[in-house]
């Protein structure tokens, strides 16, 4: 079923923003183990959106329980680390068992298989990555005081970029459209809105939330408006990174999960992208 886009950019900012921001302010129980579990469901479905997008080009397939598996790997890990007090190295562990489970089923593949061995490898390393790998960044932030906080405006941020980016778009961008081929329909109006809005988000957190936007050394609106500027312009490069994915596979949609709105990747890849770079950028600013 095709959704006209206002109706969709309706639901995605006045249901799906709010429900996630809800999961991250009403349920912080066990460092927001109910956003975490969220996190890692996002990332198993993705990931068997992506190993299948992944399948369309290459040829190479994985099992569906197994791309889920290796997607699940890393956000279960942290989410092992961050709400239940395991080890901060079972991350990696697991990412390396993902990894040497990959290179040793090819050892025991048939031999009218053994030629595809390289190839499913490479597949499933992917597939181990992304989105799983980068949606961890996302649940490493339970972990620091004022989560909650920390957590809502970092959810905020890369959705409210694209819902005005679009908005920005419609009502600036008829001449000049088109620059990005892999996104056509992106124009320069709706890129800057966007990140206009993504620093105006960053500002307004240092003013609003000070107890967990202190900033270290720099002013805090030049903080807030960098860690902004920064995100934005990351979920801006992962919602076309994904785009490009797509084109490169003739899909219009990573999958049909969501109706009128595709698949889960459609929904998460600016998220997946910001995540680390919000991560690093709060503990480099922020985080004493």
């Amino acid at each position: 079923m095709q959704v006209p886009k206002i109706v969709e950019r309706f639901l995605i900012f006045f249901i799906g923003l709010p429900v996630a921001l809800s999961i991250v302010l009403l349920l912080p129980q066990q460092h927001h183990l109910a956003a975490n579990c969220a996190a890692i469901i996002l990332s198993v479905l993705g990931s068997g959106e992506f190993a299948a997008l992944l399948k369309r080009k290459s040829g190479f397939s994985l099992s569906t329980p197994e791309a889920m598996l290796l997607g699940a790997a890393c956000p279960l890990a942290m989410t092992l680390s961050v709400s239940f007090g395991f080890d901060y190295r079972i991350t990696p562990t697991f990412m390396a068992i993902g990894a040497a489970w990959l290179l040793i089923s090819s050892i025991f593949a048939p031999e009218d298989r053994l030629k595809d061995a390289l190839g499913s490898i490479s597949v499933g390393l992917a597939t181990l990555l992304y989105p799983g790998f980068f949606m961890a960044w996302f649940i490493g932030m339970a972990s620091w005081p004022h989560a909650n906080m920390v957590m809502l405006v970092f959810l905020l941020i890369p959705i409210s970029n694209d819902s005005a980016a679009w908005a920005a778009g419609m009502l600036f961008g008829k001449n000049n459209r088109g620059i990005i081929r892999v996104s056509p329909n992106k124009s320069v109006a709706g890129f800057i809105g966007g990140l206009v809005f993504s620093m105006l988000l960053g500002m307004i957190a240092v003013f609003c939330v000070p107890a967990a936007f202190t900033a270290k050394t720099l002013p805090a609106p030049l903080a807030g408006l960098i860690l902004g500027l920064a995100v934005g312009l990351a979920g801006c490069l992962g919602d076309l990174a994904e785009s490009a994915m797509k084109r490169s596979v003739g899909a219009k949609d990573s999958g049909t999960l969501i109706p009128g709105r595709g698949g889960v990747l459609d929904s998460i890849d600016s998220i997946c992208f910001a995540a680390p770079v919000y991560y690093v950028l709060y503990w480099l600013l922020f985080c004493g």
